[in-house]
């Protein structure tokens, strides 16, 4: 059991952010044990193909890769720090990395890993007792450049359909805190969750300890990949927690099978149409028109059109968050949805 305790100040510092490279990370896990989550297995089969591609031709070090994560599926903390802004680049957040300190890499790496040895792609780079200091700083900067060419193969084509996904969840979360507060906030994140009397508890996970935020506020970092909410592994880190994001199974069901979602009633489809019954089905959760033509296999514009009728029918609501407008079914809308056919 891992818990947070989180004062007044704290619960008004808490924020969400996004991190590539943290996604990055969590993504390796899946590709190394594919029965955490039957979600992202089409990504995963063509993934590992791309990779031992590059294996053979020795552009990339596979076995280096996937030690960096334990055979507890820990990670280390070097490699998934606390985003500095609400959307880092991947870059950035790589730069970063290669400012850790050779000290806390290792120390990482070993806490990670523990009560298990380092794994001998690592053992081997970050033994030697003279030069132990040059050695690791070899080894982060390696594991840096495996990270880069990981990143351009397997999630930089779909970053910008997950960042929607994750923003949407985001919105969705804002929106329960704003009507219930951290209690209504915590209560369908995951069942390992629990907030009580100022105390978010995260259970079954590896390791125990209870933090006080003291000041520090608590982040919360969305994630396609990740199975459960994931803390860090050391208490001495700011509260910080990734945790699995609504729909992230859309990501690859739509791109093998249609667009996935609730079907409509044969009742509203006769009444408005099947464009539009689908999109009022898949409105559940807010989301943006490119998006929504992603999901649908259809242009932008078409969705457009919809959204607008839809809108002006007081079907859908619509915010706008940053550069995009999100949609979702309003009251009404769900009325409609949920009325059984006669």
């Amino acid at each position: 059991m891992i818990s947070f305790e989180l004062g007044v100040d704290d619960l008004a510092d808490t924020r969400f952010a996004l991190s590539p490279l943290s996604e990055a990370m969590l993504s390796l896990r899946v590709l190394q044990d594919p029965g955490l989550t039957a979600l992202h297995l089409p990504w995963r089969r063509e993934v590992l193909a791309q990779l031992r591609v590059r294996e053979r031709s020795r552009a990339l070090d596979v076995d280096l890769l996937m030690s960096l994560v334990a055979q507890r599926r820990t990670l280390p903390d070097f490699l998934t720090q606390r985003p500095e802004s609400f959307a880092p680049a991947f870059d950035d957040e790589l730069a970063r990395v290669r400012a850790t300190p050779p000290d806390v890499v290792l120390r990482d790496l070993v806490a990670a890993h523990a009560p298990d040895p380092l794994p001998e792609p690592l053992r081997v780079i970050a033994a030697g007792e003279g030069e132990r200091g040059p050695a690791v700083a070899r080894l982060r900067d390696a594991v840096c450049d495996l990270l880069r060419q990981y990143w351009d193969v397997a999630l930089a084509p779909h970053w910008p359909r997950m960042r929607l996904l994750l923003e949407a969840d985001m919105t969705y979360r804002a929106r329960q805190l704003a009507k219930g507060g951290a209690r209504l906030l915590f209560a369908d994140v995951h069942p390992n969750l629990r907030w009580h009397d100022g105390v978010l508890y995260v259970s079954r996970v590896l390791g125990e300890y209870h933090a006080a935020a003291a000041g520090r506020g608590l982040l919360l970092v969305p994630s396609v990949f990740a199975h459960k909410p994931a803390p860090p592994v050391g208490s001495d880190e700011p509260p910080l927690l990734f945790y699995p994001s609504r729909g992230a199974g859309t990501l690859w069901t739509a791109a093998d099978g249609g667009p996935p979602g609730a079907a409509p009633s044969d009742a509203l489809v006769a009444l408005i149409g099947p464009p539009r019954a689908r999109l009022l089905a898949l409105l559940e959760e807010p989301l943006p028109t490119a998006e929504l033509a992603r999901r649908l296999r259809v242009t932008p514009s078409a969705v457009s059109q919809h959204l607008r009728v839809l809108h002006g029918s007081g079907l859908l609501n619509r915010a706008r968050d940053g550069r995009s407008v999100l949609y979702r079914r309003s009251a009404l809308g769900d009325r409609l949805l949920a009325s059984p056919e006669r």
